[in-house]
């Protein structure tokens, strides 16, 4: 059974799923797409409405049926708060999450996965985990975000429409101080300018670009990683948004959203995420410290399978562009390789490693031939950071080793893996073989 840590994922099989959290708490679950929301009422299920197809609330379980949730849905997210309202968690014994699956013929239920969240301290509310849909399988994310202001924050910020009942918040939510509204004006003004469409403030994106702004705050110092190991990325993942794409501004000194966004736009490149239209939604923080204001700015494309194909497909353009014009014949894709390649990927951001070798000691001809792919030679780039095909085809072909692969006469397949999160953000793989 995997023991999960914030951001860290794991796959599950097909079947049933069976989330248990014991102890004086109440369980909850808001069923979602791709973009984070819910369609209606019916997608937040608690104790006054404990079923939705593929989805049940029962005491301290949550049954979840994948192959039974509406058309559309991609993620299931599992929230914990006290079974007495208005009490801290961190009043109360730590959360532990297991999870279980039964199968068709299994027989019973299998242990799968195990969280035990950092210990909450005055939050009421937890976003224990998420279980969500990377191409045809499902996986389940460790996430523990914690919120303050009780269930009906968390069901707003996911599109639940909540009255108010006129009671206060056990701990009212500050307001924010970024200026989220006017910043978020005149970085849609700058995309119309440009003919591109306007972007959404993504509240699992803001909370993340908060907690990033307020980190170097404290510390002093722009970084895209805190001294205590956390990363951006580990904070976008742990918000429990999966994007496709995604790019970060990290600024000190401007002293208002108008003055932070004319100096994103005064550099070709910094003014990237302004003229791209693929990007889609954007958090946006900021936090005084050390005599200064930091800012964080996470521009994201959510992901959807048919974007990863896509993106994979433009890095194989690209490399069969640089063989073309070596005079070399093109490679095709495999899909054993990229089988194998995204399960490279996957791994990295999931064990926040990165290496051709595995912490088990798999090398590339073992990844490939657990897939299946059998070939005469096996080779293989990876890469982190890069933000986009261009960028990570150009640092390959700017380095010797991984130019000689692209360029090898030998190789005839490809397969490329793609995955965000851990501490660099994107972590891409390139795998090659030859035919026999």
């Amino acid at each position: 059974m995997a023991e999960l840590v914030p951001g860290s994922n794991q796959p599950l099989p097909d079947g049933t799923l069976t989330i248990r959290v014991p102890g004086p708490f109440d369980l909850s679950a808001l069923v979602t797409g791709d973009d984070g929301k819910v369609t209606g009422d019916n997608d937040f299920v608690f104790f006054n409405q404990p079923t939705t197809p593929g989805v049940q609330v029962h005491g301290d379980t949550i049954t979840v049926r994948p192959g039974q949730l509406r058309p559309g849905a991609s993620r299931v997210t599992v929230v914990v708060s006290p079974a007495d309202p208005g009490t801290p968690l961190g009043r109360l014994p730590a959360p532990v999450m297991s999870i279980t699956g039964s199968g068709s013929g299994s027989g019973g239920n299998t242990p799968l996965a195990c969280f035990a969240p950092p210990r909450p301290g005055t939050e009421t509310v937890l976003l224990l985990a998420e279980i969500y849909r990377r191409g045809t399988r499902w996986k389940v994310r460790a996430i523990g975000q914690g919120y303050a202001d009780g269930l009906a924050g968390v069901a707003r910020d996911f599109g639940v429409d909540v009255a108010d009942d006129g009671t206060a918040d056990p701990q009212p939510t500050p307001p924010p101080t970024t200026g989220d509204a006017p910043a978020l004006a005149l970085v849609n003004a700058a995309r119309s300018r440009h003919g591109v469409p306007p972007v959404t403030l993504d509240p699992r994106l803001t909370r993340a670009a908060e907690a990033h702004a307020a980190a170097m705050a404290a510390h002093g110092a722009l970084g895209a990683e805190s001294p205590d190991g956390t990363s951006l990325f580990h904070r976008v993942a742990a918000s429990g948004y999966i994007p496709l794409t995604l790019t970060e501004h990290l600024v000190s000194g401007p002293r208002t959203p108008d003055a932070f966004i004319d100096y994103c736009l005064s550099d070709g490149e910094r003014g990237g995420p302004f003229r791209d239209p693929a990007v889609a939604h954007v958090g946006i923080g900021s936090a005084s410290g050390a005599g200064d204001v930091f800012w964080t700015a996470v521009w994201a494309q959510p992901f959807t399978p048919d974007g990863l194909r896509r993106l994979a497909a433009e890095v194989i353009a690209l490399t069969n562009a640089e063989r073309a014009a070596a005079r070399l014949a093109p490679l095709a894709p495999d899909p054993r390789l990229t089988t194998a390649a995204q399960a490279h990927s996957d791994d990295m951001v999931a064990r926040d490693f990165y290496s051709h070798t595995s912490p088990e000691g798999g090398q590339p001809w073992d990844r490939a031939a657990t897939a299946g792919a059998i070939h005469r030679g096996i080779g293989e780039n990876i890469a982190c950071g890069q933000r986009g095909p261009a960028e990570v085809v150009r640092g390959w072909m700017n380095s010797p080793g991984h130019r000689a692969n692209i360029l090898k006469a030998d190789f005839t397949h490809i397969g490329i893996g793609y995955a965000t999160g851990s501490r660099a953000g994107t972590y891409w793989t390139q795998l090659f073989g030859a035919s026999r």
